[in-house]
């Protein structure tokens, strides 16, 4: 029984609405006690009564106020566009302004969000039926047609999309009815609803080139944006979910240094920050109003090796470097046990396809050593770029560095800011670390970044057969024959892949115990970046 119910069976549900509404006005424990004592109450009861009453006050989401909050990066490059956008920063701002066809909730479980429901028959033909009553920012009514351009335009190289990768899968997308629109694949995929609750997917205005305005269906509206500086949003008065958002102004802005972001909210100038170094944890837990929220995830930082160019062309160098990972001991040193061991492929042991079998790959310097014979690397010194917005990749690297000089190999850390790290060096360095959020189903993540011709590809690995698969799997219904699929899958990467993945990281945020309705959703942190419309000020 939730404190509402226990708080409708004490006093009626008259008197209960009675008591919660003095609450919203600002009444305190003493004038509970006057209002039950002046209806002929005990005292004692009357006190009972008087903190459930409170309690259940607590976990009601109130409206109004203004929240200040840092996420770790900020850069020229941020973007409007949800086609364009490729960082934590730009969803946490897209799921502010827009909204997609679908939602993922807790279990990464695709909910209907602008599609009130959407069916197929064959997994190749989905239907979606719109939402009656949402409207855009600007007073535009939501049609079939904003839904057909904001997909189709994913498909058109020219748009540069982010998520071009998956919707090339998309073999027409038009409506097919007064608020119904109909999306046929080219082979059949099951998970095209979670596909459509990512980030790329929002929904824009049918014809929209210019992004500048951010107009969406979302909770806020845009007040001011300043790429690398901060945004301000406010909330939609017309937003078509009731009741939310419950805040009034949300101010973003991006620090990219970890500690600035800890001191900002220990002082007060900020309500929530992303992105909280583990060793940060016990001083923000041990200073008065203010907490941790942690959620563990598939995120992952991995050691990208290019197998097209430098020393990751050789298999053997590659493979020594993923026996150089001393896992267990980064898993504690660096990430305080804020993180799970990883085995060199991306799929996290929450994903109820991860493949427990895959041969479990031990830190052995001796092997290491007997690789880096057969690749004749030598003394030559080995660049390995690093960002601390490659989540711990910095400490990651001098770990390896440490266990490379043991075998005679010479790394040399090359620390870069995070300001342009993915525009200049992720994905252009021979050997670097990257970062990857989590993706909310293995095709997704497969598709985008291990299938041959995907653009986010960084070792440039190509396998035919996994390609022949990654397409096998979406069609294949049977979960069991999809399942040994995955594995397979799994054991290339671990196998071949020009990638080292060592830990699965949780998302560490920090935040004010005022601020109330956080709860995980397993895409990352700042609830799956997903806060904006869910959380309040506590009074």
């Amino acid at each position: 029984m939730n404190k509402h119910s226990k708080l409708n069976n004490l006093v009626g549900p008259r008197e209960s609405v009675e008591l919660l509404e003095a609450l919203q006005r600002g009444a305190t424990r003493r004038d509970l006690l006057a209002m039950l004592a002046g209806g002929g109450m005990q005292l004692g009861l009357a006190a009972g009564i008087a903190g459930t009453a409170l309690s259940a006050h607590a976990q009601t989401p109130r409206r109004g106020g203004r929240i200040r909050v840092a996420a770790a990066t900020a850069a020229i490059s941020d973007t409007l566009d949800p086609a364009k956008m490729a960082n934590q920063t730009d969803y946490s701002r897209g799921t502010m302004l827009y909204n997609g066809l679908t939602a993922l909730d807790g279990s990464l479980t695709p909910q209907p969000a602008l599609a009130e429901s959407f069916t197929t028959k064959d997994a190749k033909t989905w239907v979606f039926k719109l939402r009656k009553g949402v409207v855009f920012h600007d007073g535009k009514p939501l049609q079939p047609a904003d839904v057909v351009f904001s997909i189709a335009r994913h498909k058109d190289a020219a748009t540069a999309s982010k998520a071009k990768a998956l919707a090339d899968q998309i073999d027409s997308v038009k409506a097919s009815g007064p608020g119904e629109v109909t999306i046929t694949l080219q082979q059949p995929n099951a998970d095209l609803p979670v596909i459509l609750g990512t980030f790329n997917f929002l929904i824009v205005k049918d014809g929209t080139t210019d992004f500048s305005a951010g107009i969406g269906t979302g909770p806020f509206k845009l007040k001011e944006f300043k790429p690398g500086v901060r945004s301000i949003v406010v909330r939609n008065p017309d937003y078509w979910k009731p009741g939310q958002p419950y805040l009034d102004e949300i101010e973003f802005v991006g620090i990219s240094d970890e500690g600035a972001r800890v001191n900002a909210l220990l002082s007060g100038d900020m309500d929530l920050v992303a992105a909280v170094n583990p060793r940060a944890v016990e001083r923000v837990r041990g200073t008065p109003g203010y907490a941790i929220f942690a959620t563990q995830s598939g995120q992952y930082s991995d050691l990208i090796m290019r197998k097209d160019v430098g020393p990751g062309a050789n298999p053997d160098f590659v493979l020594a470097m993923k026996c150089l990972f001393d896992r267990e001991q980064m898993r504690k040193a660096i990430a305080l046990g804020h993180a799970v061991v990883a085995n060199d492929q991306p799929i996290d042991p929450s994903n109820r396809f991860y493949f427990a079998g895959c041969p479990k790959r031990a830190y052995d310097p001796e092997r290491a050593r007997f690789h880096l014979k057969k690749a004749n690397v030598g003394s030559a010194r080995i660049p390995v770029v690093t960002s601390p917005v490659a989540m711990y990749s910095v400490e990651m690297a001098l770990v390896l560095q440490q266990a490379g000089q043991r075998v005679g190999l010479n790394l040399e850390v090359k620390r870069m800011p995070a300001d342009g790290y993915w525009s200049n060096h992720w994905l252009n360095s021979p050997v670097g670390f990257g970062n990857v959020n989590p993706r909310p189903s293995v095709d997704t993540l497969f598709t985008q970044f291990f299938k041959s011709d995907a653009a986010w590809n960084g070792s440039r690995w190509k396998n035919p057969k996994f390609d022949q698969l990654l397409l096998a799997a979406r069609a294949e219904t049977d979960l069991a024959k999809r399942t040994q699929m995955y594995a397979d899958m799994q054991v290339l990467i671990h196998d071949e892949a020009g990638v080292g993945i060592p830990l699965f990281l949780a998302s560490i945020d920090g935040h004010t115990t005022k601020l109330k309705g956080l709860r995980p959703i397993p895409l990352g942190g700042l609830m799956g970046y997903s806060f904006a419309e869910n959380v309040w000020l506590d009074a």
